[in-house]
């Protein structure tokens, strides 16, 4: 008989919670993150450094004999929620998740235990509004080396090795100093995209690109749920602590009647969110028979609970709100972003539907 799954946190989650929430406001608060995303270097690799080296959670995923710490899903999520609270400018969603789940389906031991130690930052070579089973856009190989251009990689431009899909079917590992990297313009600043150009690269092949990219896209939209947890959370604690400092007319602002109704909305929509983000995890983490149904309502739910908790925020915080020096609009800029990322909600209720044989007449 099946049993229900525990989405509570554990207490080793919730350790793992503060430690990073620690780590992440001595070198990720939000002046920082700001002066960092008007740099030319927008990723913080120190906090990377401290991140993946020092406490070792790049390789949560993967398992101890193989280079990792051999942690679930469960515990990843806890991790993103965090860097989600934080907008973290970090690739620990692409390279810690989904460049790590990639190489998980291959026989890559070596350069899986190099991205498990956080030595090195890998990036999978496929556009970051893909969907798991979607249509992905794929390089040339000839006489053993790769050509052409892939377009809208998140975090290639921090990424060490990318892997990057043929048109032979197989999955290959290049050396990021072999291609040619070209930063785009990304609404999100603190997860830049950019283009990967190949002429010629040599490349490793790792495996079948097909089930590696289906596995690798299925756990970061699942984990991305709890990213936009994080992200939404934030910004509705943020409101809150605002609302009851702002004063009209000798009064908080949040005594009004009208913006307890909308916080207490927002509210409902986040523990509905946590709820489906620790389903999501969860599912992956005990490899259920229901990984796909949870992704699927996890990401149909997170992108408009984030995207209205953001807007809530800016909106809430009046003219403050409005200025670049507030970091409201990296929330709001992350939560659209993330809107798309590996599929629409759209596209995840279409999918849904599809799973459970609920389609439109």
């Amino acid at each position: 008989m099946s049993t229900q799954p525990d989405l509570l946190y554990t207490e080793e989650e919730e350790a793992l919670r503060a430690a990073v929430r620690d780590l992440l406001a001595d070198h990720c608060d939000a002046a920082g993150v700001i002066a960092r995303v008007e740099s030319d270097a927008p990723h913080d690799l120190a906090a990377w450094k401290a991140l993946a080296e020092g406490m070792g959670l790049a390789g949560l995923l993967v398992p101890e004999d193989r280079g990792g710490q051999g942690a679930t899903h469960r515990e990843a999520a806890v991790v993103l929620e965090e860097l989600g609270r934080a907008v973290a400018p970090l690739p620990y969603l692409t390279s810690a998740v989904v460049a790590t789940e990639a190489l998980l389906a291959c026989a890559a031991d070596d350069l899986l235990a190099e991205l498990a130690s956080g030595r090195r930052i890998g990036a999978l070579a496929v556009a970051l509004n893909v969907p798991a089973g979607g249509a992905y856009k794929v390089v040339r190989f000839e006489d053993g080396a790769l050509h052409g251009e892939l377009t809208g990689i998140a975090d290639a431009a921090v990424a060490d090795v990318l892997l990057l899909p043929a048109d032979d079917g197989g999955l290959y590992a290049v050396d990021a100093s072999a291609a040619t990297v070209t930063p785009r313009p990304s609404l999100d600043l603190t997860r830049p995209l950019a283009t990967v150009t190949l002429d010629g690269a040599p490349g490793r092949l790792l495996g079948d690109a097909e089930p590696a990219v289906r596995r690798a896209l299925r756990a970061g939209a699942g984990l991305l749920a709890s990213e936009q947890l994080g992200l939404a959370d934030w910004t509705l604690t943020e409101t809150v602590r605002y609302l009851k400092e702002r004063k009209q007319f000798n009064r908080p602002v949040g005594g009004f009647q009208a913006l307890k109704h909308r916080l207490a909305q927002l509210w409902l929509e986040v523990v509905n969110l946590r709820a489906a983000a620790r389903n999501a995890a969860d599912a992956l983490a005990t490899c259920s028979d229901d990984i796909d149904v949870a992704v699927a309502v996890a990401q149909a739910f997170a992108a408009p609970v984030a995207v209205h908790a953001a807007e809530e925020a800016l909106q809430l915080h009046g003219g403050i709100g409005m200025t670049w020096e507030h970091p409201v609009h990296l929330y709001l800029k992350r939560a659209k972003a993330d809107a798309i990322a590996y599929g629409t909600a759209g596209a995840h209720r279409e999918a849904l539907a599809e799973l459970v044989d609920l389609r439109a007449p």
